[in-house]
């Protein structure tokens, strides 16, 4: 149970990083209104996700 809330308290601040991040940091990177642009990233995350549950399958078959 405790490493059950150490987790979800890690993910919590983690996720107050990123967000502080996306509202002060984000506006000063000027990024252009492109279709490639949107592509990349709607893409991106299911490309890195896919990646990993590949990588994880692979381990878990070998294993």
């Amino acid at each position: 149970m405790e490493n059950q809330l150490g987790l979800v308290l890690k993910l919590l601040l983690l996720s107050a990083l990123l967000s502080l991040l996306i509202k002060y940091a984000a506006p000063s990177v000027s990024i252009a209104a492109t279709a490639t642009n949107a592509l990349i990233i709607v893409l991106l995350p299911i490309v890195i996700i896919a990646i990993a549950l590949l990588w994880r399958f692979q381990a878990q078959k070998q294993n």
